[in-house]
């Protein structure tokens, strides 16, 4: 148990372990320790740089397009490129670890369900281990190779713990966090380097404030700052080429999540639906902010979009993209076109897609079948109603208004 509690905790604070999706969080009436990772930074001259990739410009202008590519889920181009830089440099970590990202990026729309690239996955991951080791038995300066062994480690340990293999997925976390540690010199070098240290800030904060029960694991990590780590986050998010849209990711989460402040998380999501529009994770999480922010003809553009894509195919738009914007165009056929008939169907296309995915404990799943009660009541169809709130009943937590209004429909109307 212990060792679980140990890596649920790391697991928030890897390096580029992005958490796949955020929870179904439509808003139904508007749409220990102080812990402490040093700030180190050091003088450009005071490594030796020679032979990173991570710094080379010119690595970074080739890389460009293909970093673009990955995140607007244009696959094939992006690994075309990576491949490429692989030929030329087969014994650096860097290729095999972007490689391992496009494959993570893969996994992500499916909410970490599909498998189909575990395996790749994990052997671009160990690979990248491997390489990244070899480096830095030859130089322990050599920061680079801490960065990619704390990013493949981090990423390994998120995966494996998804998979609840949670001995190799604590062995990988307690390693990604040895070479963050290792890797604070070099923050002055690159904002890449800020992005590890950037989540373990926020998070050890963060979990003690809202995990109490763990505050006394806490005691066995370095202290972190919150503060400190939002700073930091925004400041690779608008300088970093590698890390730059991991942070934006991962500051849209924590600004509308955690901070729950989704007017500061609507510019950042913007911008990456709006750059990324491809990209079926951005798309969703856009829809979602401007669903709860009262943005209609935003969230109606952007849900019409996702299904027009999900119907032709596209990479990463499938059941969990189609219950977001079936569920967000039930709702506007509802209360804003007054059509009963499309929100009926849209309602039900939600739920299709929800069972699809095995995502029926909450959330649209819920919400789309209390919808179709109270429309069914209101055309005095007693009985779909009944079949529809005794959904609710089963799913919904006891405490919920959602709940209340299930049981006493039930209870007026039993037999």
């Amino acid at each position: 148990m212990i060792q679980k509690i140990r890596f649920i905790l790391l697991l928030f604070l890897l390096p580029l372990a992005v958490q796949a999706q955020q929870p179904d969080t439509a808003r139904t009436g508007k749409p220990i320790r102080k812990i402490e990772l040093e700030n180190v930074d050091i003088a450009p001259g005071a490594v030796d740089t020679k032979g990173w990739l991570l710094l080379d410009k010119d690595i970074q202008t080739e890389l460009e397009g293909a970093v673009q590519n990955l995140y607007n889920f244009k696959y094939d181009k992006a690994e075309k490129q990576f491949r490429s830089l692989r030929r030329r440099y087969p014994q650096h970590p860097m290729p095999y670890f972007l490689m391992g990202l496009s494959q993570w990026w893969k996994i992500v729309p499916t909410n970490v369900q599909t498998k189909l690239y575990d395996k790749a996955f994990f052997a671009y991951m160990d690979t990248a281990v491997t390489y990244g080791e070899r480096l830095y038995e030859a130089d322990n300066k050599n920061y680079e190779a801490c960065f990619f062994l704390s990013a493949a480690y981090g990423f390994d340990a998120r995966l494996n713990a998804e998979r609840k293999n949670w001995r190799k997925a604590t062995v990988s976390s307690k390693r990604a966090l040895e070479y963050l540690d290792k890797s604070k010199e070099a923050n002055g070098l690159s904002p890449e380097f800020l992005f590890g240290q950037a989540i373990f800030n926020y998070y050890a904060v963060w979990i003690s404030e809202n995990y109490p029960l763990l505050r006394p694991v806490l005691l066995f990590f370095p202290k972190g700052d919150r503060a400190l780590g939002l700073q930091q986050l925004k400041n690779v998010a608008d300088n970093g080429f590698y890390t730059g849209l991991e942070a934006k990711t991962f500051l849209m989460r924590i600004l509308n999540n955690e901070e729950n402040n989704t007017a500061a998380s609507m510019p950042v999501a913007r911008f990456l639906a709006t750059n990324y529009p491809d990209n079926a994770y951005f798309q969703r999480f856009y829809a979602l902010l401007c669903f709860n922010e009262g943005n209609f003809p935003e969230c109606e553009r952007v849900s019409r979009d996702i299904l027009d894509k999900l119907n032709q195919g596209l990479p990463g738009y499938e059941g969990i993209s189609g219950r977001y914007a079936t569920y967000f165009l039930g709702w506007l056929m509802q209360n804003k076109y007054k059509d009963r008939a499309k929100a009926k169907d849209y309602y039900q296309r939600s739920i299709v897609f929800a069972e699809s995915t095995g995502d029926t404990n909450g959330g649209f799943y819920l919400y789309a079948n209390q919808k179709l009660a109270q429309i069914a009541d209101k055309e005095k169809d007693t009985k779909t109603a009944l079949r529809y709130y005794n959904v609710v009943v089963d799913k919904a937590e006891h405490k919920s208004s959602e709940y209340k209004e299930a049981k006493a429909y039930v209870k007026k109307n039993k037999k």
